[in-house]
Formats: structure tokens, C-alpha cells, sequence
């Protein structure tokens, strides 16, 4: 079996180009559900066993109040793992090939309005310093281009192109993308990148985006910042990264964006992961109707 979980770590990271953080959470459910046969005394190892095991696992996870989101998650980790057998042949049926997802309930993101993000800028105190300014860029970064924390926190100095005004980032997958920048966010970045400069120390001089300390900032660090400013503007009940990512996508299409240029912008790989945030802009088009509607004027 280790040479299966060794031949599939290569076969995720070299050909479906995951990223550290998915190929560890795709290896971690295959070993959590290899435990679990261990532990409940299934006479069966990965390779042999059936759909009834594999049912017998989503009970005791359901049982053990694990959401069905999660238990969809681990599921698909197990089916991919199992595609990945039965593509190098060592094995015949993929024992996961007829079962449905779990039912979840969607969760609607609900975005920052217009309003809040003007209060964020205008009327939290940013001081003059370093870190003044680089928490007012990750804000900036993140509303002006719609980038994942993940790609903010890996960006390099040498992605900024100050001619074409752009950023490059790497994505999921390693998929490349460069995003348009604002004359705005030009400019803070021009003043963080002088107070950068005077750092005493910088642990990695690639690295755009640093502590205090010269250090590469971490996930926890970012969600926080964004959670802390936003709080002092919002009473919604999430704040964070990928709602800011969600208000850059239903602002652009509040405002006249198409659906096609907001998906290269995010970087999706196909429209339907884009038309989600369509419905935060489903009132925006409700007003807009009746504003416009010949027939409402009457």
C-alpha cells in the first residue's frame, strides 16, 4: 500500500498539478478511511475494498457529526485515489463509481456593499508605517483584483510589472494569470515597497508581502487582518479573505462586468464556478429592471 500512496502523491503532484495544500488533504482522507478499516476490524485493505465499507465509513463520520461537506470532501479524495488505481490497472471496478454525494444546503456568501468597503478605506486608522500601509495593501489587493489568500501571500516581487501594470499570480492547478492593477493600488504599492525597503531584516527577498519582522506572512495572519478591519464596518457574520475575493466578483458584475472576464479574472476554470456570485447581483438587477422597465413607469 505504500507504494500505491507513494505512486498516487507523484501522480497528483506531477500530472493534475495540485498544490501542497490539496495533495496533502487528498493523501490525509485516503489514510483517515485506511485507519478507519484498521480500527473497525474490516477485513480488507484499500485496494479490495467494496462500496459496503466505504458506506459503513460515511455513517460513522455522519454519526460523529461531521457535516456532509466534509464527508463529500473526503469522499471525493477517495474516488480520485481510486480513479488513480484503476487507471494504472490494479484494480477492475472502482467501488465508488455509482455512489451520489451527501445533500448540503447552500451557503449564500453574502459580499461587503459598496458603502462598507468605502468605510474600510476612509475610516479605519492606517498609520504611516510599514505595517500601516501593507495591511491597507492586502485590503487594496484583495478588492482590486479578486486574487485567493494563497496566491496574495505567495506573490513575488518580480511578479509586478510596473510597465503594463499588472500582476502575475499563480493559481490552482499552478495555472498563471495576470490581473490589471488600478493607478490606486499602483500607488500604495509603490509606498510599501520603499517602507519594505527599510526593514532590518527580510527572511526571503522574493517574498512581496511580510510581517514586521521580515518574515512570510501566514493564512491565520491575513484572515485575522481582514476579520479585524472589516469588523470595525460590518455586522455581517463573515469577514474574511474569500468574502472580500466574492465582493470584487459581485461588485464587477453590479457594475456592468461580463460573466466571461470576471471568470478569467478570478481564475476559474469553467463559467459555473463563476455564476455563483450572480445571485449577489440578482438584486442589483431586480432595481435596475424596475428602474428601467417601461412598463413600471405607468
Amino acid at each position: 500500500m505504500v507504494t500505491n500512496k507513494l505512486a498516487y502523491h507523484d501522480y497528483l503532484q506531477k500530472e493534475k498539478n495540485y498544490s501542497l495544500h490539496t495533495l496533502k488533504a487528498y493523501l490525509n482522507d485516503v489514510s483517515e478511511f485506511e485507519n478507519f478499516l484498521k480500527t473497525h476490524d474490516v477485513d480488507s485493505v484499500l485496494e479490495t475494498v467494496g462500496y459496503s465499507q466505504i458506506r459503513s465509513w460515511i455513517v460513522f463520520l455522519v454519526e460523529n457529526n461531521v457535516s456532509n461537506t466534509s464527508v463529500n470532501r473526503k469522499i471525493s479524495s477517495l474516488k480520485s485515489f481510486y480513479k488513480f488505481l484503476l487507471k494504472t490497472k490494479q484494480i477492475e471496478v472502482n467501488p465508488l463509481q455509482k455512489h451520489k454525494s451527501l445533500k448540503t444546503s447552500k451557503k449564500i456568501q453574502i459580499p461587503f456593499s459598496e458603502k462598507e468597503l468605502e468605510l474600510v478605506f476612509e475610516e479605519n486608522d492606517y498609520p504611516d508605517d510599514f505595517e500601516g500601509i501593507r495591511n491597507r495593501l492586502i485590503i487594496e489587493l484583495f478588492y482590486a483584483t479578486g486574487m485567493r489568500r494563497a496566491e496574495l501571500i505567495a506573490l513575488e516581487m518580480g511578479n509586478y510589472s510596473a510597465y503594463n501594470k499588472t500582476f502575475k499570480v499563480l493559481g490552482k492547478r499552478n495555472k498563471e494569470r495576470v490581473l490589471p492593477l488600478l493607478d490606486c493600488t499602483i500607488q500604495l504599492l509603490n509606498r510599501y515597497v520603499i517602507e519594505r525597503k527599510r526593514l532590518a531584516i527580510i527572511e526571503n527577498d522574493n517574498l512581496l508581502i511580510l510581517n514586521k519582522n521580515g518574515h512570510k506572512i501566514s493564512e491565520s495572519f491575513v484572515y485575522r487582518l481582514i476579520n479585524d478591519y472589516f469588523s470595525t464596518v460590518s455586522e455581517k457574520t463573515k469577514k474574511s479573505p474569500h468574502v472580500l475575493r466574492h465582493t470584487f466578483a459581485t461588485h464587477l458584475l453590479n457594475n456592468g462586468a461580463d460573466l466571461n472576464s470576471v471568470k478569467e479574472l478570478l481564475g476559474h476554470a469553467s463559467l459555473s464556478s463563476t455564476q455563483i456570485y450572480t445571485h449577489s447581483s440578482l438584486s442589483e438587477l431586480k432595481r435596475v429592471y424596475q428602474d428601467a422597465h417601461p412598463r413600471n413607469r405607468k
